[in-house]
Order: structure tokens, then C-alpha cells, then sequence
């Protein structure tokens, strides 16, 4: 594991370019197996899930190459193979090759995955889709046995929750499908319209993308004519504009998608930060006077759980008291104990998070652990705001989720540097 040395106290001024978003990439890659030609894929971030997918593609035969922001996938000599146990465990995102080999050779093995631990996230609805398509599940401890010898068939899915996870799985599965797919209640991030307009782009037939109904029509073949441009990570964008915020002397972001922030911009200011926002870019002027809010977690296009973590050290700062309250994520708390070791003002509980005043002044820095990604997001902010020396254990986790974070926070004129344990 790495650590992540931070000394506090700098203000941070420039320009920072916002990297492909790190949840259409991880869908993207599993879905590359799909095809019957090489893929090509450009402006993917450089984190560690990247990386370790790559090392899961490599165990079946399909050959990967990624370089200054292109990945290449050549899966035209796949092979069944049993997938890298350690590589699964270290990711989540992961599960979405149960939906791609299950489409592809319409039978996976899985190992149960891992990636961030923030509470209970089951698995039930992607198997249900899975079932619905035809195929038998079969769970063996931490193994998913998947099995659809004769072929999958289009189906009705009604998904109980909304799940981008399901949603995008059953999406992978569907769509070499025979027949007709309709997927009720689904998720509508921005991400899984990037997944369909990828598979679109090859000859896929996927129709409501953005809308809770989804419909497809199944095909034989999957040929990839043209590179493939990620969105820009709007979770990214989200961070570096609460950092901004926080301790900018003046911050340009490039290279962001507005529309899909508009749930966390609004917030921004509402506290009082006076975002100019043009169609590609954000600008972050200097922030006095903050007013504390009260945000609630919701599916797209409401507030994202994944940005509530890192708005915290912001809310810090704002005159009075500010609410969170994770109706996707209740057990989303890792970040709590660690934020009261450097001298925030915070304390929550299942779900329901109190983040009080906290004087800048009084933060310090200190040894603390990055449970996951966006708790370590939160940290980073701290320790930049907090005076004297922060040491994020477990940085690795920050690491998987954001694009060359240390290259990007010293280009602003922090002094953050990533060191082995």
C-alpha cells in the first residue's frame, strides 16, 4: 500500500483538466469484450482500476496497451479462462464482466468482488436480470456460477432499486441477446448513456438511455469503427470545485460537463461560492462568506453519494450547521473519525451526518486512513486546508479513483507527494 504525505496550508490558483469519468471506464473495459474487432478508447483516467482491469483482460487473452490517456483492447482471441482472483477482489466494477462473458459466451465465473467497503451492496438485482435473460445463477460462498447454455433471450427486467450496477450489467447481457430487452425502473446516470452510446456506435440496439425504461433489441455482432471518447468524470469535477471553494485563490476547471453536476453546482451556490459556469468549463473565483446546507442523496440526476464525502471539508467552513443525509449509501461514514482527528467538527450515524462550524485555524494535520475512495477525497481536502503535515494511509484508494491526483494538486501549488508504506 501507498501513503499519501500532504503538507497543509497552501493556497491553490490555475487550471486543472478533469479526467474520463472513472465509472463509464469501468463498465467500458468489461464491455470492450463484447466486440468482434480491436477497440480504441481515449481520454481514460490513470488510476488503479484501469490498471487492474487490464490485468483481468490480460488473463483471458485479450491483449490491452494504455498510453497518455489511449487504451487499446484487442478482444478478437479471447479464451475462457478463470479470472484473476486478487485483481476481482481489489474492484467492485469488476462484476460488470459477469454481464459481458455472460453475453459473450453465455456462461462466467466470478469470484465475489470487492473494491470499496461503505456498507451493504448486493448483488440480488443483477442476478435477477440475469435470470430473467435465461440464465441459471448458482452461488458458491464468494463464487457466482452463471450459466445460459441455450443462449440468452430478450425478457422484461423490472429492477426493484434503482441500480446503476444492475442496470448497466444487464445492459452487457442483453444486448448479443435474441429478442426484445426492456429494463423497467433503471438507473439513468450519465455513465450508462456513455456505455450505450459506445455499444450503439458498434451496431447495438439500445433505445431510452437518460430515461427509466431502456429498451433492446438484441444483435449478433459488435464491430468497433472509431474511437470512443469518455465523458468527463462529473464525480472529478465535483471534488476539484469543493476544493476550490475551500482554499482557491481563483481555480479554472476544464474540460467538465455541466448538466451533469447541476444537483451539486446548485448546492455550491446556495452556500454562497459564485460558480461561472460556460459550457466546457467552471470557474471557481475566491470564496469568503459560506452559509451551511442541507443535502440528501439521491439517484441521478439527484445529489450523488460519491460527492457527499468530498463537499464535507467545504461545509466545514460555512457559518452554522450542514446536514447530509445518504438515503443510497447509510453506512457511507469512514470519513468521520478520521475528519474529527484532524479537528472537524462532525459526527453522523447511520445515514445522517452533522458537520458543525470548524475554524479553519484549528484544523491540523495527522496520521489517518483512507477507508475508500471519496472518504480519502475528503481527507485530501482537510489535509491541504489543515496546517502542518497529513499522512493518508491507504492512499492506494484515492489512487483508483482519480486521474494523476498528486500531478494535478501540485500544478494548483499544493505540496502533496505519494510514498510506499
Amino acid at each position: 500500500m501507498k501513503k499519501m504525505i500532504i503538507q497543509g496550508g497552501n493556497r491553490l490558483s490555475g487550471e486543472v483538466t478533469i479526467g474520463g469519468a472513472k465509472n463509464s471506464t469501468v463498465a467500458l473495459i468489461p464491455a470492450a469484450i463484447l466486440a468482434d474487432t480491436p477497440v480504441q478508447f481515449d481520454t481514460v483516467p490513470d488510476i488503479l482500476d484501469v490498471h487492474n482491469l487490464m490485468i483481468i483482460l490480460e488473463s483471458m487473452n485479450v491483449k490491452s496497451a494504455f498510453s497518455h490517456g489511449v487504451l487499446d483492447v484487442d478482444p478478437t482471441q479471447i479464451m475462457e479462462a478463470e479470472l484473476p482472483s486478487k485483481a476481482i477482489k481489489s474492484l467492485r466494477a469488476s462484476y460488470y464482466f459477469m454481464g459481458a462473458l455472460l453475453g459473450r459466451f453465455h456462461r462466467a465465473t466470478l469470484t465475489f468482488p470487492g473494491g470499496d467497503n461503505i456498507g451493504p451492496r448486493p448483488i440480488d438485482q443483477h442476478l435477477k436480470a440475469f435470470e430473467a435473460l435465461g440464465a441459471t445463477v448458482h452461488e458458491d460462498g464468494s463464487t457466482v456460477h452463471l450459466d445460459a447454455p441455450s443462449g440468452l433471450h430478450g425478457n422484461r427486467i423490472f429492477m426493484d432499486m434503482v441500480s446503476v450496477g444492475a442496470t448497466i450489467n444487464a445492459i452487457l447481457a442483453a444486448v448479443r441477446a435474441d429478442g426484445v430487452t426492456v429494463i423497467e425502473n433503471a438507473a439513468r446516470e450519465p455513465e450508462i448513456v456513455d456505455l450505450a452510446t459506445f455499444l450503439n456506435n458498434m451496431g447495438a440496439k439500445i433505445r431510452g438511455v437518460g430515461t427509466d425504461v431502456i429498451r433492446i433489441t438484441g444483435v449478433k455482432t459488435l464491430q468497433s469503427m472509431n474511437t470512443h471518447t469518455i465523458i468527463a468524470d462529473r464525480i472529478e469535477t465535483g471534488t476539484y470545485l469543493s476544493l476550490a471553494a475551500a482554499l482557491g485563490d481563483g481555480v479554472m476547471l476544464n474540460n467538465v460537463i455541466p448538466e451533469h453536476l447541476e444537483a451539486f453546482t446548485s448546492k455550491l451556490m446556495e452556500m454562497g461560492v459564485d460558480l461561472q459556469i460556460d459550457s466546457d468549463k467552471i470557474y471557481v473565483p475566491p470564496v469568503t462568506d459560506l452559509k451551511p446546507i442541507h443535502v440528501k442523496t439521491m439517484p441521478y440526476p439527484g445529489f450523488a453519494t460519491d460527492l457527499q464525502q468530498p463537499l464535507t471539508p467545504l461545509m466545514a467552513l460555512a457559518a452554522g450547521q450542514s446536514v447530509v443525509v445518504d438515503t443510497i449509501y447509510p453506512k457511507r461514514l469512514k470519513h468521520i473519525p478520521e475528519l474529527q482527528k484532524m479537528g472537524m467538527q462532525i459526527e453522523g450515524d447511520d445515514g445522517r451526518i452533522l458537520i458543525n462550524h470548524t475554524d479553519q485555524a484549528t484544523l491540523r494535520g495527522a496520521d489517518v486512513e483512507a477507508g475508500e475512495i471519496r472518504a480519502g477525497a475528503s481527507l485530501v481536502i482537510t489535509g491541504l486546508m489543515a496546517q502542518g503535515q497529513t499522512v493518508i494511509h491507504k492512499a492506494d484508494n484515492i489512487l483508483r479513483g482519480y486521474d494523476r491526483i498528486i500531478w494535478k494538486l501540485n500544478r494548483l501549488n499544493a505540496d502533496v507527494k505519494i510514498e510506499d508504506e
